[in-house]
C-alpha cells in the first residue's frame, strides 16, 4: 500500500484515456483496489471538481462524481499547515505542501508534470508509481 497525492492532470488523463493499460488509468484502478491511498485537502478537492468540470473536457457529471467519491471514500483528507516554497506554478503548491507534510507516511506526489516541481525522490510520474507499487 502506498500513500499518494494525485495531481489533477493525472485524473484528467485517466478520464480522457480509452485504454485500460495507461499508467493514469492504472493509478485510479489501484486506488479502487486499496493499493494506493490518496491524500488530499479541501483545496485539492475543489481544484479536482473545477478542472474536471471544464467544458473542454466534456466529462459527464456522473463520471466526475464517481471518481471524486472514490477518492473521498478511499482517501485521507489532510489539511496542511501553512507552507510556502518557491514553485513554478503557485497552483501546484497545495499538492507539494501536503506531500512534504505527509512524509511520515512516505507519501508520493504523482504528476504528469515533473518539471513543475522540485527534483525530489518522492515526486513521480504515474508510471513510476505503478512500478514502485509492483516491487
Amino acid at each position: 500500500m502506498l500513500y499518494a497525492v494525485i495531481d489533477t492532470n493525472v485524473l484528467v488523463s485517466a478520464l480522457l484515456s480509452d485504454k485500460d493499460d495507461t499508467a493514469t488509468v492504472q493509478v485510479v484502478k489501484e486506488i479502487i483496489r486499496g493499493n494506493i491511498i490518496p491524500i488530499y485537502s479541501h483545496a485539492i478537492a475543489t481544484e479536482y471538481r473545477n478542472v474536471l468540470n471544464r467544458k473542454k473536457f466534456n466529462f459527464s457529471e456522473g463520471k466526475i462524481n464517481i471518481l471524486l467519491d472514490t477518492i473521498s471514500l478511499f482517501g485521507i483528507l489532510f489539511e496542511p499547515a501553512p507552507f510556502y516554497f518557491p514553485i513554478t506554478d503557485i497552483k501546484d503548491l497545495p499538492f507539494y505542501s501536503i506531500t512534504v507534510q505527509t512524509q511520515d507516511k512516505n507519501s508520493f506526489l504523482v504528476t504528469g508534470n515533473l518539471k513543475h516541481f522540485p527534483n525530489e525522490p518522492f515526486i513521480v510520474t504515474p508510471r513510476q508509481l505503478i512500478n514502485i507499487l509492483s516491487k
